[in-house]
């Protein structure tokens, strides 16, 4: 008992808000009546949140450099008027309109880093004057109107499913089969980091906690995609998160640029002083997240299969408030990519099942604002309590 308290108390940070989560499950699954775990809405809840979570990955960087971005719900509406212009209007095929739109992202992602990181304006300011300035140009792209139908293949990002292995099966054989290899490349990678750390001496978990952590997950892993084979499998959509949280947790983690970030956060007159180019890296942060932003855009203006003036109206908050909940400083320097997603899972896991129960809008935003309050007090509170 006491390793494990040890366990927790050390890791609060990154166990603390996955506890919450599986609470929050548990709450709605009794108080829906069961309904909250079952295929069909587990699907929806991916499909609803992705591109809440595709904005969080890119938001995390911002946040952990010691900015923030409030035109990220903006620039997902622009971009997504930008690709109804080109694939409705002058039918563009949508390879290219998804290249553009997200070349597109990375310009107006360069000129709010250019702001920020060359000129020094506080990127509260900037992204401000960015959130006015996109809204304003949807507003004016769209001429005030919804545009649509997109192509079907195009729509297929946001709602299509991967395909199955042929034959007949009462579930989707090949999401199982994927849930398993995927507990075998965890199995793997885990076993070898831990020998890694015993190597050098690092300390470990003991043996039991560590088969305790590893089977806990594999168990969550194999879980979730045996829900999901029981509908239609796995979302297109999960596919491309899946590659963006490996990919951004692998930079974060394991590269010199990773580094170079929190230490820019954590500390930017002693990382430039060491040799980092902060300038460098906040301009590229902002690039990042334009970039993100766009993805969003696509992704809901396909799940709409409109786009429509109002579309991004919250995003930012949304997308801000999964960092802080999932262990983002608000100070820079602390976050990781997996806190950012529980995080986002939290805030969308209370979403639908505030919903599922008929909890009003009224009393949803309530909820959510004390839960972010609360969040971040922990997090002053924690850091409070290892400074002293």
């Amino acid at each position: 008992m006491g390793n494990i308290t040890k366990l927790l108390r050390n890791n609060v940070r990154q166990y603390g808000m996955f506890l919450v989560l599986i609470l929050i499950m548990v709450l709605f699954q009794i108080l829906s009546d069961g309904t909250l775990l079952k295929p069909l809405n587990i699907t929806n809840l991916v499909l609803q949140n992705s591109y809440i979570l595709i904005l969080v990955i890119g938001m995390l960087l911002v946040i952990i450099t010691g900015h923030i971005d409030l035109s990220v719900g903006s620039i997902a509406a622009f971009i997504g008027a930008m690709s109804a212009i080109m694939m409705v209007n002058y039918h563009i095929p949508f390879p290219l309109a998804i290249v553009l739109c997200l070349l597109l992202g990375a310009l107006i992602g360069a000129w709010q880093g250019f702001w920020v990181a060359t000129v020094g304006i506080p990127s509260f300011i900037v992204t401000l004057a960015g959130m006015l300035l996109f809204r304003g140009l949807t507003m004016v792209t769209l001429g005030g109107q919804s545009i649509g139908p997109f192509p079907d293949t195009f729509r297929k990002i946001s709602s299509g499913f991967i395909p199955d292995i042929p034959g007949e099966w009462n579930v989707h054989m090949l999401t199982l089969l994927l849930g398993g290899l995927l507990s075998l490349l965890f199995l793997f990678m885990e076993w070898r980091a831990r020998i890694t750390q015993t190597r050098y001496k690092f300390e470990v978990l003991s043996l039991p906690l560590f088969i305790g952590k590893v089977a806990l997950i594999v168990i969550v892993i194999n879980l979730f995609t045996f829900v999901l084979s029981a509908y239609n499998g796995i979302p297109n959509v999960l596919v491309i998160l899946f590659a963006l949280v490996a990919l951004y947790t692998f930079i974060m983690r394991k590269t010199v640029m990773g580094r170079h970030i929190y230490a820019v956060g954590g500390n930017e007159k002693a990382a430039r002083l060491s040799g980092v180019k902060t300038k460098k890296m906040t301009f590229w942060v902002f690039v990042n997240m334009g970039v993100m932003a766009a993805l969003a855009g696509l992704i809901f203006t396909a799940r709409l299969n409109a786009a429509t003036p109002k579309a991004g109206v919250n995003f930012e908050l949304d997308a801000i408030a999964a960092c802080f909940i999932g262990g983002a400083s608000a100070a820079g320097g602390v976050g990781t990519v997996i806190g950012a997603i529980i995080g986002g899972l939290v805030m969308g896991v209370m979403n639908n099942g505030m919903s599922l129960i008929g909890l009003g809008i009224d009393y949803q935003q309530g909820i959510k604002g004390l839960v972010l309050l609360l969040a971040v007090g922990f997090d002053i509170y924690n850091k409070n309590k290892t400074t002293a």
